[in-house]
């Protein structure tokens, strides 16, 4: 409480630098396409809702099959708050924290709420021609859908000339974004995501590639439609990033993590991120905030990279305008980052 207490009164005006990451209000809510409203419907889309939501929070397709899901699988209503229909579309909300529970039960790593922004440069390839998809257009409903579907949040390219200019299948398969990241500075995203999707013979193709801190990925998607193409990559893309973040019980350690630089805004995005860690503030001096988490040093230092924390080491200047300190090797099991 005294540590609450005196982050009430941080000083106000340092500047918050920006940050990408988006906190995901509807993850727990999936939406299935069904049949009818009949009942073996709508016990076969809550099933595959409850499949859905197990790949959005674990990162792994394969979740739903792990034996100790057996009796939740059975029985899904225990983690269901509500359900209902909008046209065709069963709308299931599940509640986070039996969720949640049922999962850690479970020994299943857990990938939280707060997830990198992507920024989706998405060109599709027909006979009749090339096509950027851009916010806003119908054409990349397909694509935001997938997004939503799989729990990445995603942004699109206005799609103007000039960035029709540059988005051309060449830089969009280039293996440096070199050609893309001027353009995407404007969208203030933390990854960036290239697809070329080509329609051939009835079928689409997609050749992506993804970059997110200074691992890249890439692979190739293929399905029967523009549809299914765009929920194929956003589930792989989905796979390669949750390693990164999800939180496996037993995997982890205690922690200590020092943050210089906080005020009450930068404290409301830190309580965020770290929320999947079990972050507890235990300390307040000046703009340090210290916490105590439970979490792996290489996942630690991917969540808050998402908000741009710079971590301090021997060998890390310090802030600007700060004074030099003696250079001091971090105790074992303590972090520590500034803004």
């Amino acid at each position: 409480m005294r540590a609450i207490a005196r982050l009430l009164v941080l000083c106000l005006s340092l500047p918050c630098l920006p940050a990408f990451a988006e906190n995901l209000a509807t993850l727990y809510q999936v939406r299935e396409a069904v049949a009818s409203q009949q009942p073996e419907a709508r016990d076969q889309g809550i099933q595959r809702a409850l499949d859905t939501l197990l790949m959005r929070l674990t990162g792994n397709r394969n979740a739903a099959q792990n034996p100790a899901l057996a009796a939740l699988r059975k029985d899904p209503q225990q983690v269901i708050g509500q359900y209902g229909y909008e046209g065709d579309v069963l709308v299931v909300d599940f509640d986070p924290v039996s969720t949640d529970r049922s999962l850690r039960q479970a020994g299943l790593p857990l990938w939280g709420t707060n997830r990198p922004s992507v920024l989706v440069w998405w060109l599709n390839e027909t006979a009749e021609g090339a096509n950027l998809l851009g916010d806003g257009q119908d054409a990349a409903k397909p694509v935001r859908d997938a997004g939503e579907h799989r729990g990445l949040p995603l942004r699109l390219p206005l799609a103007d000339l000039s960035e029709q200019l540059v988005a051309t299948p060449a830089a969009l398969e280039a293996a440096q974004p070199d050609a893309l990241r001027p353009v995407s500075e404007r969208y203030a995203a933390d990854a960036l995501l290239a697809v070329h999707a080509r329609e051939e013979n009835g079928a689409w193709r997609a050749q992506w590639r993804l970059w997110l801190g200074e691992q890249p990925e890439q692979g190739i998607a293929e399905a029967a439609n523009g549809v299914a193409l765009a929920d194929a990559v956003m589930l792989a893309v989905s796979e390669r990033l949750a390693p990164r973040f999800v939180v496996a019980p037993g995997a982890a350690s205690s922690l200590t993590l020092e943050v210089q630089g906080a005020d009450l805004g930068r404290y409301a995005e830190l309580d965020r991120v770290l929320e999947p860690f079990g972050a507890r503030l235990t300390r307040v001096e000046g703009d340090r905030l210290t916490y105590q988490v439970n979490a792996s040093a290489e996942q630690l230092r991917a969540q808050l990279a998402l908000v741009h924390l710079q971590e301090v080491g021997a060998d890390s200047p310090p802030a600007e305008g700060a004074p030099q300190p003696a250079a001091q090797p971090a105790p074992t099991g303590v972090l520590r980052f500034r803004w």
